[in-house]
């Protein structure tokens, strides 16, 4: 079967890949290293031999002064057989803070009765924004997309929500302002002209961790874009020149479904068999 070789550039990495006609990647060749990594053992001999005659006749040096490494042909690492324990397939939206306790019933109530902003305020509507908006990209299902939510990452923060289709994956960033005007710029987000709130910025950051570790354990590129999804607002301004971060109220997610063309079916469901498994994420 004849193969494609496409070019690929991202986070510091430059590999040339190669794919089957309708887009499915059996290997790929590191283009400063000349290591070649097969994904499908079936086509192993012929990546490897059209991934070396392109490094050999490639117009850029693969190592400049130095002698062409003898490739080598190894896989993306492997997970562990999934548990129960290890699936998080199973978590609901907002499973991070219904892990909380919150404050005490004393403590909401002394709060309550001296009108204080108190933490079980922003804990309560935490939780009601993640599930509102669970509850949306939980309809895309239908559409052929996946949904996780509640992803713990490392340093005790987590990925609100997942998704995950023919268009890609999104990372997903609830914010919870009831009636609130909101204005988001390129780095970061005003809630009623107040300080400005680096969720751009973070939501970006996310983004690139969570690509990080799905391509590791995938073996293929695994495009993932930052989303903020706002809920509440009264009014919800973008500027123009925010290009790197999609924006909705909760409702407007449903304009994702559409998006196709990213990855087959086939990588869709490898993906997910990646970001489903707890222990994929313990060092992101």
């Amino acid at each position: 079967m004849e193969l494609k070789v496409t070019r690929w550039k991202r986070y510091g990495h430059d590999r040339l890949y190669a794919n089957l006609p309708e887009g499915t990647a059996v290997g790929w060749a590191d283009v400063k290293t000349g290591d070649i990594t097969v994904l499908v053992a079936e086509y192993r001999d012929n990546v490897i031999a059209l991934l070396t005659d392109h490094i050999r006749n490639n117009p850029e040096p693969v190592a400049p002064q130095k002698t062409p490494r003898t490739p080598k042909v190894d896989g993306p690492p492997l997970l562990p057989p999934l548990t129960a324990a290890d699936d998080l397939s199973a978590n609901r939206p907002g499973e991070s803070l219904l892990d909380k306790s919150g404050p005490g019933l004393i403590k909401r109530v002394v709060s309550q009765l001296l009108r204080r902003p108190a933490e079980w305020d922003s804990w309560r509507k935490g939780l009601a924004g993640e599930r509102r908006v669970g509850a949306e990209l939980n309809r895309l299902a239908r559409h052929g997309w996946r949904v996780l939510h509640s992803i713990p990452l490392a340093d005790n923060v987590d990925v609100d929500h997942l998704l995950i289709g023919p268009g890609g994956v999104f990372s997903i960033n609830t914010k919870h302002h009831h009636k609130r005007a909101v204005w988001v710029g390129d780095d970061s987000v005003k809630v009623d002209h107040g300080k400005p709130a680096p969720y751009a910025r973070k939501s970006r950051a996310e983004a690139r961790r969570v690509g990080q570790v799905l391509e590791r354990y995938c073996g293929f590129p695994v495009p993932v874009e930052p989303v903020l999804v706002f809920v509440g607002v009264t009014d919800l301004k973008v500027v123009a020149t925010q290009l790197s971060v999609r924006v909705y109220k909760e409702r407007e997610v449903a304009a994702l479904a559409p998006l196709s063309g990213v990855l087959t079916a086939e990588q869709v469901e490898q993906v997910y068999s990646v970001a489903r498994h707890r222990r994929a994420w313990r060092k992101a």
